[in-house]
C-alpha cells in the first residue's frame, strides 16, 4: 500500500485543533492565504480593519474582492475583520484560544509562537468551511485519485507541506499552555502612509 505523506499534515492539524479548543483546524501555506480564503469564502463587502496591522491583511481583503475602511483600534494579538466572524490571530497561539462561531487565523512565521519558518492556519466549527477551505486551498482538488477526481472549484495552490506539518508536531510536543501574545516593537506602520491606501476611508472604531 503506498503511503500517503499528508497524513501528517492531517496530524498536525488534529493536534492544533486540539490545542485551541476548536473543532477544526485547515493547514495552508501562510496566515495572508488563511485570510485571503477566509474573506473569499465569507464573499466579503466592505471590512473595517485597525490602520495599524500588517500590510498583507488589506491585500488579502482586496484580493478576495472586498473593500476596505480603516479604523483607530488598539489591538493586542487579535482582532476582528469587521463586521465579519474573521480574526487576524497570528500574534496569539495559547490553549483555548479559539472563538466559537468564528474563522481565526494562525501564523507559524519564524517571529511567531510556532516557530516553523512558513505556514498558517484556519480555526473554525464551520463543517461545510472546512471542506471548501481544503478543496480551495489545494486548485479545487479533493481527497479522491486527480483522475478520478471532478474539479467544479477555481483554487489555488496554497497547501502546506508534509514537511512543514512534521515540524510543527514536533514544536507541539511540551508546548506550553499559557503564552503571551506578541508585542510589535516597533509599532506598525499607519496604512495610509502607503500610496495603496492612501484613499481608504477612516473612522474611530
Amino acid at each position: 500500500m503506498r503511503h500517503n505523506p499528508f497524513k501528517i499534515v492531517e496530524m498536525f492539524e488534529e493536534t492544533v485543533a486540539d490545542y485551541t479548543g476548536a473543532p477544526y483546524a485547515v493547514s495552508v501555506d501562510s496566515c495572508t492565504n488563511a485570510l485571503l480564503l477566509c474573506c473569499t469564502y465569507l464573499e466579503v463587502g466592505e471590512v473595517s480593519i485597525p490602520a495599524r496591522t500588517y500590510l498583507s491583511v488589506p491585500q488579502s481583503i482586496l484580493h478576495a474582492g472586498g473593500t476596505l475602511k480603516f479604523d483607530d483600534r488598539q489591538w493586542k494579538g487579535v482582532y476582528q475583520l469587521k463586521p465579519y466572524p474573521i480574526y487576524d490571530a497570528a500574534k496569539r497561539f495559547t490553549s483555548g484560544m479559539y472563538i466559537p462561531g468564528s474563522f481565526m487565523t494562525l501564523s507559524f512565521h519564524i517571529k511567531k509562537h510556532l516557530k516553523i519558518g512558513k505556514g498558517g492556519m484556519i480555526l473554525t466549527d464551520n463543517k461545510e468551511a472546512v471542506d471548501w477551505f481544503k478543496k480551495a486551498r489545494y486548485e479545487g482538488r479533493s481527497p479522491v485519485k486527480y483522475h478520478d477526481d471532478n474539479i467544479w472549484l477555481n483554487g489555488w495552490n496554497m497547501y502546506m507541506t508534509p514537511q512543514e506539518a512534521a515540524h510543527g508536531l514536533a514544536l507541539m510536543q511540551n508546548f506550553p499552555e499559557g503564552n503571551p501574545d506578541i508585542p510589535e516593537d516597533p509599532p506598525y506602520r499607519d496604512l495610509r502612509e502607503f500610496d495603496l491606501f492612501k484613499d481608504v476611508p477612516y473612522e474611530s472604531a
